[in-house]
């Protein structure tokens, strides 16, 4: 396998990038990066665009060498993929996708965790079943972004990126198992 030191784990909402991300960092020594603990500011409020992209070029300089970044928000890609060697798709069926959607949600709103580090951002049952629901969320792009994936796949622009396409949870945890 060609050496992979510049990645971007992306996919559909509930995936589990972040599981996956985190372990794929830790198996292969690089830094992790996480879009969503950079993005979200306190209470649901959108980091501006000039900040987040000043914050994923300053923790991918930290990452001499190398790095895995979780998340997906295409706007970044001029900036993220700027030095990316591989992209890992993780593309799992809507119905796994859907049951994992609204058992993360009940989870986080039920044990009122952060959802990330750098905010007190809170899943609630509101939110929930409301107009930002991540549930109505990952319905909504499901097949928007298995379509724009694939196109990426096959953009001549992205052809210097290798491509990793997993569609079961079986495929990444076999992935994962197979790394040094």
């Amino acid at each position: 396998m060609t050496e992979m030191k510049k990645i971007n784990v992306v996919g559909t909402s509930a995936t589990g990038k972040s599981t996956f991300s985190r372990a794929l960092a830790a198996r292969l020594g690089l830094h992790y990066i996480e879009l969503d603990n950079l993005f979200w500011l306190d209470d649901w409020q959108e980091c501006p665009d000039e900040i987040f992209f000043a914050k994923i070029e300053a923790e991918m300089q930290k990452a001499a060498d190398g790095y895995v970044i979780d998340g997906n928000y295409t706007r970044t890609i001029p900036v993220k993929w700027s030095e990316i060697d591989t992209v890992i798709w993780l593309d799992l069926p809507f119905p796994v996708n859907l049951y994992r959607s609204i058992k993360r949600a009940v989870q986080r709103a039920w044990h009122k965790q952060d959802l990330w580090s750098n905010s007190n951002n809170r899943e609630s049952l509101q939110r929930m079943f409301g107009r930002d629901s991540v549930v109505r969320w990952m319905i909504a792009t499901h097949r928007k972004n298995r379509q724009k994936y694939v196109q990426m796949m096959n953009a001549p622009e992205y052809s210097n990126i290798r491509w990793i396409h997993l569609k079961s949870q079986k495929e990444m945890d076999q992935f994962l198992q197979q790394l040094p």
